[in-house]
């Protein structure tokens, strides 16, 4: 009884956290597999470990071309185990899918090497992701993990189980012809970080990753499409390098790896037979030295590293004695199952080979929900799969663009306009004669003049001639190939322009290209490596050079001596909008006393402290660490959940700015903007009064305790560890909510006790009514509208909803370890329940952010909405919210207020010394926003206190309002 006990623990802690469990061992998987073994043919259980090409190129046409005729044959005749999509457009892809499918007596394995998401392949329609070269430039593994999660996104949509990425190889040879940019680069460590972090991306929500090319592929200078590559290392050194990642990769739970086609000796001396054939490479060293039992893959067998040394069927033979799973692109169906089972014959293999191998396979199959398999709905499927490639190409942008030379840092910021007017800017164009990005950005902000020089071009004497007469020229380096080989089809000529132009160390070359073509320019004065070519990358490439953001980027790869791997300069001088002044600290040592106190009596671990007085900031601090037992201390970038700052700093504005455009009328009710509300006594609240808090709703609905079970537990009827199309809200790590529960939720509100109309109770639902005001009236989610109307044009970096898809956790502090509902650390991820069981943007919380964005907008406020000379809201409707709106209450519209008898109450809000005039609102995690009109005073304070043993000690010492006081006697 005891041991049945602990086997349920274990699977319940397996389902809810996400800890990985092999299909093989997975009951239920193991009885469909054994049930649909025992209905296939001998053939067929060996056809079920073939994965044949299903689309490609003509390589006459040059245009996408599907074989369904010959895949249709294989399926009807022998049941193959799975396809592989290569090009082809998405509807087109998923016809085909759905038809082979249909067909298929047992469903198949649909994989695709999509290694920078599905876009890899269908090129005509959906947008490439970054190579895994530039994901090496960044410092950050989280973004590498949402990166692996949008690809699986991808892939579920368009039906695919199996994704051959991540490549783990270590490319420690810059002539490597195969991998290269490929890689997430040459240090081993990185490798594997990133490698997992893109696995768990992916498999955390429902598509099998696979290890790529084991024992590793990074060290070879020959393509093993077209020869067989030698790797002359002894197994020490592929041990500590090449088997390092493989090692990491498998012990984090990769479901799959594939084989290279290799020649090394020290593994296997018998000549010219690849890794990918080779007993001693899977069976002995994979399997028995490496311990690991997910399935593999071998490379392509119709690649010549294979054929030109074991032709057709024979390849798959020997691939299935050194004791592959799968044979990825067999040449000879028909010939590999004729010559496999004349194998078996000859006692090479056994039956009971093919039993495990198929059946491993089987198991797979229902692991990744094969067993319930729906046709693909094609309708907005193209729209779908290009859904938040955009965004994800600009954060990976912004992390990973490296600066490598900064001699005349008069180049960071780049301003926009000579103050006389005079034109002293040129931006130089190689490698096309066309306008892009770049030169548009160049024309548009800084009204340079763009010349041009084609790779076809040999002499630049005139040209460096006109450019002699600027101060400063900026320099794109574009169209380069991937390859190494021809020198990334640079042409001497260009190289010899950049370097005369670098000499005189008056021109920034930004290089749009694989980081190994820097090589070029080992002594440039002032270089950038930006790693792709596409417009997201230019445009980021032209905000950089603005100094609107940071360079963050480090070499993934060493270049040459004088750029070395993990070399990435910091320009550190992206202004701030609002300006720093000069103070003098002693003034601010009673503020540090207080916040220095909360933190030693264990009020918070962390928080930070920003002041802005007319317009400038006179105080910047952090204090304590992420956590009581952590030992980084927190700095002034920290990103916090903001809890109710959300209801001031994203559901009101949004108001603000559709009361601005007489799109919301606030004294008109609720049934006028929200029709599902008729006939419920919510119809006849007014809007203004959700702003005060007057509607009459209950404070507060405990959505998520209906959706626990008597322990506590998570149900598992409402909630999985991994994303799927019916389990899609993310509420925490491996944690989604069926995504119908969002209707169960309003349903709670429109049927919750209505209290007297009138009477002031504060409540969380009058501001998640008014986020669906707002998505109604824009047709936008509350966060994109904000995003785009606010954060993006004023310039604002930290700012936003789900934090994680920008930032890596560690950039944000802990909120707490929350025990009642998701039962694990918050990071991340929303506090409050109910913003997270509505996927964490919800109109009364959700928002993180630093101080310095959260005072942004406060300023901007204070400005009578005009931020930067551009005008956001208009004067009349900021005066309009942040005023009194109440008889009953100090609440403004959406706005907190003072105490109307602060003057006499004996625990004066915010503080004793704000203003009348003073608006803004306070967080339960233990957060404050204030700006004061009458004294030209912002006031923001972060911290994470509920991470503690003292929850409410903050409050009890009343910290804000101290630290708020004290502000005011400073300034």
């Amino acid at each position: 009884m005891l041991t049945m006990i602990k086997f349920g623990v274990a699977l319940l802690c397996s389902y809810f956290l996400g800890v990985p469990v092999k299909p093989q061992q997975n009951p239920a998987a193991v009885s469909w597999a054994d049930s649909v073994y025992k209905k296939l043919t001998p053939e067929q259980r060996i056809a079920q470990l073939m994965v044949v090409r299903m689309s490609g190129v003509d390589p006459n046409t040059k245009q996408p071309v599907f074989y369904t005729s010959e895949v249709t044959a294989l399926i009807k005749k022998y049941n193959i185990g799975g396809v592989c999509l290569f090009q082809g457009s998405p509807v087109a892809q998923a016809n085909t899918i759905n038809k082979i499918q249909a067909l298929a007596q047992t469903p198949l394995m649909v994989c695709i090497d999509g290694e920078w998401g599905v876009g890899m392949r269908m090129t005509d329609s959906v947008a490439p992701l970054p190579r895994q070269m530039m994901l090496g430039a960044m410092q950050n593994a989280d973004i590498v993990y949402q990166y692996g999660k949008l690809v699986a996104a991808q892939c579920k949509r368009i039906g695919i189980q199996v994704n051959y990425a991540p490549v783990v190889d270590v490319n420690n040879n810059a002539n490597n012809p195969v991998i290269n940019d490929r890689s997430f680069g040459e240090d081993k460590y990185k490798v594997a970080n990133y490698g997992v972090a893109y696995m768990k991306g992916m498999q955390d929500h429902g598509v099998m990753a696979c290890a790529k090319h084991f024992p590793g592929h990074g060290d070879v200078a020959v393509d093993s499409h077209y020869d067989l590559p030698v790797i002359n290392k002894s197994f020490a050194e592929l041990d500590s390098l090449e088997l390092y990642p493989f090692k990491k990769i498998f012990d984090a739970g990769v479901g799959s790896v594939m084989i290279a086609h290799l020649y090394i000796p020290a593994i296997d001396k018998t000549k010219n037979r690849a890794t990918s054939l080779s007993p001693e490479n899977i069976n002995v060293l994979l399997r028995k030295k490496l311990n690991y039992d997910g399935l593999t893959f071998t490379d392509a067998l119709e690649m010549q590293g294979v054929q030109k040394f074991y032709k057709g069927g024979d390849a798959s033979v020997q691939s299935l004695i050194a004791g592959n799973d799968m044979l990825c692109l067999p040449v000879d169906v028909p010939g590999s199952i004729a010559k496999i089972k004349l194998a078996i014959q000859k006692k090479q293999l056994s039956w009971k080979d093919i039993e495990y191998h198929c059946k491993k396979v089987l198991a797979a199959k229902y692991h990744y929900g094969l067993a319930e398999l729906k046709p693909i709905d094609t309708k907005n499927i193209t729209t779908d799969l290009n859904v938040g490639i955009n965004e994800m190409r600009r954060l990976v942008a912004e992390n990973a663009i490296t600066l490598v030379a900064n001699k005349n840092t008069s180049f960071f910021p780049l301003q926009q306009r000579n103050a006389t007017g005079k034109n002293e800017l040129a931006y130089l164009l190689i490698g096309s004669k066309k306008d892009n990005a770049m030169s548009g950005r160049m024309r548009t902000d800084y009204n340079a003049d763009v010349f041009y020089f084609d790779y076809a071009d040999k002499d630049f004497t005139a040209l460096k001639t006109s450019l002699s007469k600027y101060k400063k020229i900026v320099v794109g380096i574009h169209n380069l190939s991937r390859s190494p080989a021809a020198n990334f089809n640079l042409s001497s000529a260009a190289i010899q322009l950049v370097q005369t132009l670098q000499d005189e160390n008056n021109s920034l070359a930004f290089l749009f290209g694989n980081a190994y073509a820097a090589k070029n320019w080992c002594n440039a004065n002032n270089l950038v490596v930006c790693y792709e070519d596409e417009s997201i990358t230019q445009h980021t490439a032209a905000d950089l050079l603005q100094g609107k953001i940071n360079y963050k980027g480090v070499l993934p790869v060493t270049v040459c001596e004088q750029l070395p791997y993990g070399k990435g300069l910091s320009s550190n001088l992206a202004p701030k909008l609002i300006p720093k002044a000069t103070t003098n600290l002693a003034n601010f040592a009673r503020l540090d006393s207080i916040a220095n106190d909360a933190v030693a009596q264990g009020a918070t671990p962390g928080c930070v402290i920003m002041l802005v007085k007319n317009g400038v900031i006179a105080y910047e601090k952090a204090y304590g660490k992420p956590g009581h037992a952590d030992e980084t201390s927190v700095n002034t970038e920290a990103l916090y959940d903001l809890a109710s700052l959300t209801k001031i700093c994203a559901t009101t504005l949004a108001v603000m700015k559709l009361h601005d455009e007489a799109l919301l009328d606030i004294d008109q009710p609720l049934v006028r903007y929200l029709p599902a509300v008729q006939g419920t006594d919510k119809a006849t609240i007014l809007v203004k009064d959700l702003l005060r808090h007057q509607g009459g709703l209950v404070s507060f609905i405990p959505f998520y305790r209906e959706t626990l079970d008597a322990a506590g537990v998570p149900l598992k009827e409402l909630y999985q560890p991994l994303a799927s199309d019916s389990f899609g809200v993310q509420v925490a790590s491996h944690l989604y909510l069926k995504n119908n529960w969002r209707d169960t939720m309003y349903q709670r509100i429109l049927t919750s006790p209505l209290k007297q109309a009138g009477k002031y109770v504060y409540s969380d639902n009058d501001f998640i009514l008014l986020q669906l005001i707002v998505e109604r009236l824009t047709g936008m989610p509350l966060d994109v509208y904000v995003s785009k109307n606010f954060y993006t044009p004023m310039g604002l970096s930290s700012i936003g909803f789900q934090p994680l898809m920008r930032r890596g956790s560690l950039q944000i502090m802990p909120t707490e370890q929350e025990v009642i509902f998701r039962h694990q650390m918050l990071r991340g991820y929303v506090h409050d329940p109910g913003a997270a069981m509505f996927g964490g943007v919800a109109g009364h919380a959700g928002l993180f952010s630093d101080a310095y964005d959260v005072a942004a907008i406060m300023q901007m406020l204070l400005q009578n909405g005009n931020y930067n000379g551009r005008q956001y809201l208009q004067a009349n409707t900021v005066a309009l919210f942040t005023a009194y709106q109440s008889d009953i209450s100090r609440r403004g519209y959406g706005f907190d207020k003072p105490e109307k008898d602060n003057a006499t109450n004996a625990m004066p809000y915010p503080a004793a010394l704000a203003s009348p005039k003073t608006f803004g609102h306070t967080g339960f995690t233990g957060t404050a926003a204030w700006a004061d009109p009458e004294k030209n005073l912002v006031f923001v304070f972060l911290s994470n206190r509920v991470n503690g043993d003292n929850k409410n000690l903050l409050g009890t010492l009343n910290v804000r309002a101290k630290l708020l006081d004290e502000a005011y006697r400073i300034l």
